[in-house]
């Protein structure tokens, strides 16, 4: 028997795993394990939605008056600016990223719980008139029930706030599962939340491979919403998972980005973001701009210019104030990196920087990969079409406005693009005609709360954030009533 503390979160209780089980979590700057977690089962997974179920048919939360629900959600806000810095640091450790990286992802949480404390007062029934005066129809909001939100590994605590500020606005109570790889930041989250007063089974945590508790969580009737954050391949599983039972299920499932590059664009900034929009987290950001789509007339002078900043790039441990980027999320991603960049010259892209693991003896321990630069880039290459998530630009050329329109919209994906030119009507033109969730025009990578997010194609189906995220969490009952009742007179009778 272990005297750890328990790591999952059920019907508001801490226990281990009904097995036992655990896991290690190793550093990704390091390769040390600094942290061993429960690792739950499907039993423990079934629990958690049958407490999430019983929370919300008997329990008092879905029915709780909006202001109080409001108030819960400040009350979490203001414990994750309590706690922001040892937040900040375990975000660090678990992912790899700068503690510069984490500290805003804890600022950005925060202003999604308030951006919903707000929200959800305002977001009232809708008075329709019929045109009748005895009759009083609204059309009012309810929670859909019970949610399964799935988490990666990337933006563990950012992306499951996203899910769970709407939820609990709306009246959900749900069950959280973040990634096997990196839980720890949820964990600390969960018990905040905990902390702020969430009743017993509104909110319940598990964390485990997705191919051990997937079933448990995606194929039963009690789930009313699955929502999910992660690869292309695990998404359609979910989705099917979810068909199956009728669920609603919103996904989203990353992208294949291109920054399109003008000639008239800003040099400098150009320059500087199109390198940030790529090499930021080590390239482990869903949204990251990949696929650099550059005019003929200025593409080798630019990509020269971006080698050249790559190269200064300052790669170390996050917890480093003077790494400029961290590590990548494991060895075995690594490896993942590695035979995409091996790929994609095997397919005839020239290696203009990168390209391999860095040479320096600190470093040797920890999963780096050197921001990577392929030239010469079309789309018949694998390495353009399919998302690498790793430090990785490629680039292709074009000659016209409407080649670049078309580049940039061949693709199966469409989450994210940017567009940089000093011409308003077309950055006006271009970002109209891309197909995807958010477009950047002379800016990249940017987001507010207050903003939908999420993909076209398959980048997935429904939003996050913005009203429309409140909404995905919420049925809409329309309700008739006739204040002066009297027979309809359809069948006369004898």
């Amino acid at each position: 028997m272990t005297d750890r503390t328990p790591d999952l979160y059920i019907a508001g209780d801490w226990v281990h795993s009904s097995d036992g089980g655990t896991r290690e979590l190793t550093n990704p700057a390091n390769g040390e394990v600094f942290a061993v977690v429960d690792e739950a089962t499907p039993a423990d997974a079934t629990r958690a939605v049958a407490a999430a179920r019983s929370a919300f048919d008997q329990g008092d939360w879905p029915a709780t008056p909006v202001n109080e629900r409001a108030a819960l959600l400040d009350r979490i806000a203001d414990l994750l600016e309590r706690d922001k810095e040892a937040l900040a640091r375990i975000e660090t450790e678990d992912t790899g990223k700068t503690l510069v990286e984490s500290r805003i992802d804890i600022d950005d949480v925060v202003s999604v719980f308030r951006y919903y404390s707000r929200l959800v007062g305002i977001e009232s029934d809708r008075l329709v008139d019929v045109g009748d005066p005895d009759v009083m129809s609204t059309v009012v909001r309810e929670p859909i029930g019970v949610c399964v939100l799935i988490a990666p590994w990337n933006y563990p605590l950012l992306q499951m706030s996203w899910k769970v500020a709407p939820a609990l606005a709306a009246g959900c109570t749900m069950v959280a599962k973040p990634s096997e790889v990196t839980p720890l930041s949820t964990i600390a989250f969960v018990r905040l939340i905990e902390e702020a007063g969430a009743p017993a089974g509104v909110v319940n945590l598990v964390q485990g491979s997705g191919a051990t508790l997937g079933a448990a969580l995606t194929e039963t009737p009690d789930v009313d919403l699955i929502s999910f954050t992660g690869g292309l391949a695990t998404g359609r599983i979910v989705a099917k998972a979810a068909a199956q039972q009728v669920t609603r299920c919103a996904v989203e499932l990353g992208g294949k980005n291109p920054h399109i590059v003008f000639a008239d664009t800003e040099w400098e900034s150009s320059v500087d973001q199109v390198l940030t929009g790529v090499f930021l987290h080590s390239g482990q950001v869903c949204s990251a701009g990949t696929r650099l789509i550059i005019e003929e007339s200025i593409a080798d002078d630019f990509v020269a210019a971006l080698a050249a900043r790559a190269a200064t790039i300052r790669m170390g441990d996050g917890l480093d104030p003077a790494s400029e980027t961290g590590p990548l999320v494991s060895q075995d991603h690594l490896a993942k990196v590695e035979a995409y960049v091996a790929l994609g010259i095997s397919e005839g892209a020239t290696l203009v920087t990168g390209g391999s693991r860095p040479t320096d003896p600190s470093l040797a321990k920890g999963s780096f990969y050197l921001p990577t630069i392929l030239d010469r880039c079309d789309r018949t290459m694998r390495i353009v079409q399919e998302e690498t998530f790793g430090p990785i630009l490629t680039v292709e050329r074009f000659t016209t406005e409407e080649e670049a329109i078309r580049l940039g919209n061949d693709t199966e994906y469409g989450l994210a693009a940017g567009v940089r030119t000093s011409d308003p009507g077309r950055g006006e033109r271009v970002a109209r005609a891309l197909r995807h969730g958010t477009v950047w025009l002379n800016d990249f990578g940017y987001y507010t709360a207050a903003a939908e997010w999420g993909g076209f194609k398959k980048s997935g189906n429904g939003r996050e954030l913005g009203p429309a995220g409140l909404a995905e969490y919420q049925e809409l009952k329309h309700i008739w009533r006739n204040t002066a009742p009297k027979p309809a007179g359809w069948f006369k009778g004898d």
